[in-house]
């Protein structure tokens, strides 16, 4: 059975056939979350099998409904585990600013890391949903590129576009991104 044969059968209900689907493209939701956590701004305590886990379990409680075939359910696990990452920040961002915990004044020269990196990963998040504003297309090849590693090819098939194509559209989205992100 091909993927995509795997698809169908697991938005019918059939849980071997999901099984099956997610041990033939475990290798490939690895290496989109490790092209993503590998970018030098990995959450303290999140790793590529953490990443790709949680992602199974958002995919699995969504179903499979806007997933055709291969390179589709690739790109979308990509979004899942965008959404992933902009929650985990989110939610060590109210921590910081009051959260749980109880406050206390503490002064040490020492910059907090994690913050500097949430805010990085909450400022692309924002202009990325700006850039949606301005063009859908961009702002998913920029998803699938930035947040899920994808070859110039694998997003071209994904979209049905040429590679050329996916290369304009990722210098356009690179210009207007760093634009939004400095305004």
């Amino acid at each position: 059975m091909d993927v995509t044969e795997l698809l169908h059968a697991a938005r019918e209900g059939d849980a071997e056939a999901e099984s099956r689907l997610y041990a033939t493209l475990y290798a490939d939701l690895r290496r989109i979350a490790r092209g993503r956590l590998n970018r030098g701004r990995r959450p303290t305590g999140f790793d590529t099998t953490t990443l790709v886990h949680e992602a199974y379990l958002r995919l699995h409680n969504a179903g499979y409904v806007q997933v055709s075939d291969r390179n589709h359910f690739l790109s979308y696990a990509a979004r899942v585990m965008r959404t992933i990452l902009i929650d985990l920040a989110r939610e060590r961002a109210a921590l910081r600013h009051g959260g749980e915990g109880a406050r206390v004044t503490l002064d040490t020269a020492l910059p907090d890391p994690t913050a500097a990196r949430d805010r990085e990963v909450l400022a692309v998040h924002a202009a990325l949903e700006e850039l949606e504003k301005v063009s859908q297309r961009l702002a998913r090849v920029v998803e699938m590129r930035y947040f899920a590693g994808m070859t110039e090819a694998s997003i071209a098939e994904a979209m049905g576009v040429t590679e050329r194509t996916v290369r304009r559209d990722w210098e356009k989205a690179r210009l207007l991104l760093a634009s939004l992100m400095q305004a």
